[in-house]
């Protein structure tokens, strides 16, 4: 289903065709400005191998994390939800490539603002208790932090005001009782983040991710549980590359090309 709006496979602005998990899934996604990485990846892979269920993808893009929890999760159906029109259309002409008509038919895309809430969240399509979890990969740096003129950029990349209790809010609003939660942001930001998923989510997990073994981590995946009760604990860390060598690790390499899951499970 494509979102209201949405640009067509012909119509699509520059673009590149690329493939992910070796193959498994193809993402049209701009030539320059807001693309799909190592974040997508990490981030689709803290579901568990074994989810079967409704998940929504908050703050979509193109596609990158539901599409790969698709290609790893072969009873998962996903929703992919961007407010930005254009990049809506990217996920629209991701979902029509051919190379994804294996997927296709689990997947759909809702142009709508995760920041909604109350009625006008569910008239844009995103009904109370309707999912069995949710993943989000929120814009995350600062208004003055590598601040760009390019508008699909900036809105994928800077973050607003109360951003995590507003996205968090709504995730709370659409899971199901004990529906999941995955979460990837930058480290200093773990306090903001565990400070709107109290009293909605618990039992969380955080895994930090290294550039290297020597390094600060750059990035946390954090996963929890609504309703759940459970403290927080925090799980071994996720090195990206090598201690020799610039290239990746065999778990990255692994988690990159969907066959293993972040917490190992």
């Amino acid at each position: 289903m494509a979102a209201p709006g949405a640009a067509s496979v012909t119509d699509t602005p520059a673009h590149t065709v690329d493939a992910f998990h070796r193959g498994r899934f193809w993402l049209v996604q701009p030539r320059t400005g807001h693309r799909a990485g190592m974040d997508a990846m990490m981030l689709a892979a803290a579901v568990p191998s074994t989810f079967a269920g409704r998940l929504a993808d908050f703050g979509a893009g193109a596609g990158a994390a539901g599409l790969a929890v698709l290609s790893r999760c072969p009873a998962a159906e996903v929703v992919l939800v961007e407010r930005s029109t254009e990049m809506a259309g990217f996920a629209a002409t991701t979902l029509a490539h051919p190379g994804n008509a294996h997927l296709g038919n689990r997947a759909s895309v809702l142009a709508a603002d995760v920041t909604l809430s109350g009625r006008s969240r569910g008239e844009a399509g995103l009904a109370d208790n309707s999912f069995d979890f949710v993943i989000m990969n929120p814009p995350f740096n600062a208004a003055e932090d590598r601040a760009t003129p390019d508008p699909l950029r900036r809105q994928a990349h800077v973050m607003e005001e109360g951003l995590f209790e507003s996205w968090i809010r709504s995730a709370a609003a659409v899971a199901k009782p004990r529906g999941g939660l995955a979460v990837i942001a930058r480290p200093e930001q773990l306090g903001d983040l565990l400070g709107a998923m109290s009293g909605r989510f618990g039992d969380a997990e955080m895994l930090a991710v290294h550039p290297r073994p020597e390094a600060a981590a750059i990035r946390i995946v954090v996963r929890a549980a609504l309703g759940a009760r459970g403290k927080l604990s925090i799980r071994p860390p996720l090195m990206l590359h090598a201690e020799t060598g610039d290239g990746p690790s065999e778990r990255t390499e692994m988690i990159n090309n969907g066959l293993a899951s972040l917490f190992g499970d």
